[in-house]
């Protein structure tokens, strides 16, 4: 089955496997809690990606986030509360091969080891 037919929890799950055995890097948080953030990847107790009314969604400097969305290969994030923000990007399901490399980049931008 090609990766963008791939049921979304499926492909979360494959990042999940490849990250989660990494330096500071959990799946939610790790006490039993439900709600925001319980089912989301976390470098150092910080979300970097996660699965949001079925999408998913990583965290990236801005002048990433917008240019994803500049290219068509990412939407805007609100989280519910009709406000985009500006460091959250839905990545579109035509780029599901790059989902891997785009989740390290943002667990590089959240755990403060991004390249310059």
């Amino acid at each position: 089955m090609p990766d963008d037919a791939t049921p979304l929890d499926a492909r979360f799950g494959r990042i999940v496997s490849a990250l989660e055995g990494e330096d500071g890097v959990t799946l939610g948080s790790g006490k039993g809690k439900r709600g925001f953030g319980s089912g989301a990847l976390q470098v150092d107790g910080r979300i970097f990606a996660m699965v949001s009314r079925d999408r998913f969604v990583v965290k990236l400097p801005p002048q990433r986030v917008a240019a994803l969305i500049e290219n068509g290969d990412g939407h805007v994030f609100d989280a519910g509360k009709a406000r985009p923000m500006k460091e959250w990007v839905v990545l579109g399901a035509g780029i599901a091969r790059q989902w891997l490399k785009l989740a390290k980049e943002a667990k590089a931008f959240v755990s403060g080891r991004a390249p310059h």
